[in-house]
C-alpha cells in the first residue's frame, strides 16, 4: 500500500529509474552470464501470520520471505542458521494519509497541527531498532531529488496548539477542537491492517490517534481487513490511513501522488489535494525538459507539500529479506536485496539438492485480483512482476538504462514534443508461443490511453500517436510535449499485454483473465494471464497460494543448459 501500491514490483526490478539517457549505452552489468529460470515450478504461498512465516522459513516451506520489519524477527532468523539475510536501501515511504476532500481534513492549519504532534524519531526507533530512518520529506532519503531543505513545523503538543489558536480555532468545556465556523470536529477514523497482517502500521495508526487526542482531535485507529481497507480508501471512504509506497527513483512521482489531476478512482492521488501552485509546480516537475530544471521543480514540489500536508511523512524502511542458504544463484547489490527478478531466474539448489524442487516464495495476504489492468497491491503485483516484461531494464549497478524487450532505443526533440524509438529484439514470444510484435507493443500503449486506464493513464496521456514498422522490429512513440520522463514511462512503466488477448477483452475493469482458458500454439491450455516474463500462471487457491510455472519462451531461457543439468 498497510497500503502498499508497487509503481514498479518484482518485473520491474530493473527499472530503479536514475538518470535518463538519451540513446541506449552500453551497459557494464552482463546479463548474459543469467540462464533461467532454472526451476520449473514456482509457488506462492499465502501465509499472513508473520510467526508462521518464520517457522515455515525455519522447517524448509519456505525458500524466500520478504519485507522483514520486526527487529526481533530479524535476529530470529539471523539464529536459526537456515537462512541468509540482506539488507539494502529502499525508495519505500510510508506515510499518513489525510482525506482532503471532506472536513475536517480540509483545513490546511489542522493537518500542518497534526504533522507537528508526530514524534517520528521516537516511533521509528521504539518500532524498528535501527531498521528503519525517519522521513521528513516525500521523498525518501536516497533519492538523488530529495529535498532536505523542505522544512518541517517546530515539533511538539504546544507549537501545535499554538498554530490551532492562532488560525482561529478553539476549544470546548471537554478539550475538544472547534473550528473557525463554530463547527465541533467529527471522531478521525484512522484506517489499518489488522497487526496480524502488518504489526507496525496498526501500532503507528494507535499512537496517531494518542498524538492527535492530545491536542483535542477526537481520534482512533480502526483495523480493517486489507482488502477492504482498499476498496474504502480507492472510493475515498475514509478520514485518514497509513499507507507505504514503494516509490521508483524518478521524482516525478510527486506529480502521480498529489497533482489533482490523478485524483480519479483508483487514482494514485489518494489525499485528494489539489492546489493550483502545486499543480502548476508539479507539472513543471512532470515535463521538465532537462535534469536542472526538474530538480528545481522537485525541490520546489518537497516545499510546497511541506506546507499543505496532505500526507504526514513518516519513515523509509530498509528492506531486509531472508533465503534458504541451500540455494545458488542468489543476487543482491547494496540496493537490492535477495528477493529480485535475477535470483528468481537463476536460483537453483545447491550441490545434490533436489534439481526438480519448486520454489516456495511467501505472500503475507490474500491475492485481491490479478487483472493487471485494475491490481494495485503489492501482493498481486508480487505474481504479476513474473508474467510482465517492459521495454527497457536498468543496470542494476550503475543505474543505466539498459535492453530488454527492445534492443535499442532513442530519443529525440520533434516540432511539438519528444519522439521515442525502439527496436524490439528478435524472436520474442508470449508466454502461448505466439511472436510478441511492434503492433502489441503500439496496441497496449493505444488500448491504455484510449480506455483512461488509472494506474498506467499517466504514462500514456501525452501519446499523441504511434508509428510502426514491423520489417524492421520498431515502433515510434509522438509525444505531444517534451519531458525528461517521457522515455522511462513508455521504455520502462508500463506494462505490455499481447494484442490478440486484449483486443477480445470486452470490459477491462470486469476482467478476471484467470478465469478464461486460453490455447497455447502447442495445444496446453493456459489462460488469458499471458505476458513475457519467466514464469506463467497456473492456478490460484485462495489462502493457500499461486502456482507458477516456467516460461520456456522467456528471453534468459535456455533449453541446453536445463538439459545439462
Amino acid at each position: 500500500m498497510k497500503r502498499i501500491y508497487k509503481l514498479y514490483a518484482l518485473a520491474f526490478f530493473f527499472f530503479a529509474i536514475f538518470a535518463p539517457a538519451a540513446s541506449a549505452l552500453e551497459s557494464s552489468f552482463d546479463i548474459s552470464l543469467f540462464r533461467g529460470p532454472k526451476m520449473k515450478d514456482l509457488y506462492y504461498v499465502i501465509i499472513r501470520d508473520m510467526d508462521a512465516q518464520l517457522l515455515a522459513m525455519s522447517t524448509g516451506k519456505l525458500d524466500v520471505l520478504s519485507d522483514l520489519y520486526r527487529p526481533a524477527d530479524v535476529e530470529r532468523l539471523a539464529k536459526s542458521g537456515a537462512a541468509d539475510l540482506s539488507i539494502a536501501s529502499s525508495f519505500h515511504g510510508f506515510f499518513i494519509t489525510f482525506n482532503v476532500r471532506k472536513f475536517p481534513w480540509d483545513q490546511t492549519a489542522l493537518r500542518q497541527a497534526a504533522s507537528q504532534v508526530v514524534d517520528r524519531r521516537r516511533w521509528v526507533r521504539d518500532l524498528f531498532s535501527g531498521y528503519c530512518e525517519p522521513m521528513t520529506s516525500f521523498l525518501p532519503a536516497i533519492s538523488p531529488y530529495w529535498a532536505p531543505d523542505a522544512s518541517s513545523f517546530p515539533h511538539g503538543a504546544e507549537a501545535a496548539r499554538e498554530r490551532l489558536a492562532n488560525a482561529g480555532w478553539t476549544w470546548d468545556i471537554n478539550g475538544w477542537l472547534v473550528a473557525p465556523d463554530g463547527r465541533p470536529l467529527p471522531a478521525t477514523k484512522i484506517l489499518c491492517p489488522p497487526s496480524s497482517v502488518a504489526a507496525t502500521s496498526t501500532e503507528i495508526a494507535q499512537l496517531m490517534a494518542e498524538a492527535l487526542s492530545s491536542i483535542g482531535i477526537p481520534a482512533e485507529a480502526e483495523p480493517l481487513d486489507f482488502q477492504t481497507m482498499l476498496a474504502r480508501v480507492n472510493v475515498n471512504d475514509f478520514d485518514a490511513c497509513t499507507n507505504a509506497w514503494s516509490m521508483s527513483r524518478d521524482p516525478d512521482v510527486l506529480y502521480s501522488f498529489y497533482h489533482s489531476s490523478m485524483d480519479v478512482e483508483g487514482g494514485y492521488n489518494t489525499s485528494g489535494i489539489a492546489d493550483p501552485e502545486l499543480d502548476e509546480t508539479l507539472r513543471d516537475l512532470r515535463y521538465a525538459p532537462d535534469e536542472a530544471t526538474a530538480r528545481s521543480a522537485a525541490s520546489r514540489a518537497q516545499r510546497l507539500l511541506a506546507k499543505l500536508m496532505p500526507v504526514i511523512p513518516l519513515y523509509s524502511r530498509y528492506s531486509i529479506s531472508a533465503m534458504r542458504n541451500d540455494w545458488d544463484g542468489v543476487f543482491t547489490t547494496d540496493r537490492s536485496t535477495s528477493d529480485n527478478l535475477l535470483t528468481l531466474v537463476s536460483m537453483a539448489p545447491k550441490g545434490d539438492g533436489e534439481k526438480n524442487r519448486p520454489i516456495y516464495w511467501n505472500i503475507p495476504e490474500e491475492i485481491r485480483t490479478l487483472n493487471p489492468l485494475v491490481s494495485s497491491t503489492a501482493y498481486d503485483w508480487t505474481v504479476l512482476g513474473t508474467i510482465y516484461d517492459t521495454l527497457i531494464s536498468v543496470d542494476p549497478y550503475t543505474f543505466e538504462d539498459m535492453s530488454w524487450l527492445a534492443e535499442s532505443w532513442g530519443i529525440e526533440t520533434g516540432d511539438k514534443g519528444s519522439i521515442l524509438s525502439f527496436t524490439l529484439r528478435p524472436g520474442l514470444k508470449w508466454q502461448d508461443g505466439r511472436p510478441l510484435t511492434v503492433e502489441d507493443v503500439a496496441y497496449s500503449l493505444q488500448f491504455i490511453k484510449d480506455n483512461n486506464v488509472p494506474r498506467f493513464y499517466d504514462n500514456v496521456k501525452d501519446i499523441e500517436s504511434i508509428e510502426t514498422d514491423a520489417k524492421k522490429r520498431t515502433l515510434r512513440v509522438y509525444m505531444a510535449n517534451t519531458s525528461y520522463w517521457h522515455l522511462h514511462n513508455i521504455g520502462g512503466g508500463v506494462l505490455l499485454l499481447p494484442k490478440h488477448i486484449l483486443e477480445n477483452v470486452p470490459d477491462w475493469r470486469a476482467w478476471q483473465p484467470t478465469n478464461n482458458p486460453h490455447e497455447a500454439l502447442d495445444g496446453t491450455i493456459l489462460t488469458e494471464l499471458i505476458g513475457t516474463g519467466p514464469f506463467t500462471f497456473r492456478e490460484s487457491r485462495t489462502g493457500e497460494y499461486v502456482h507458477m510455472t516456467r516460461n520456456e519462451h522467456y528471453i534468459l531461457y535456455d533449453k541446453s543448459s536445463e538439459a545439462e543439468r
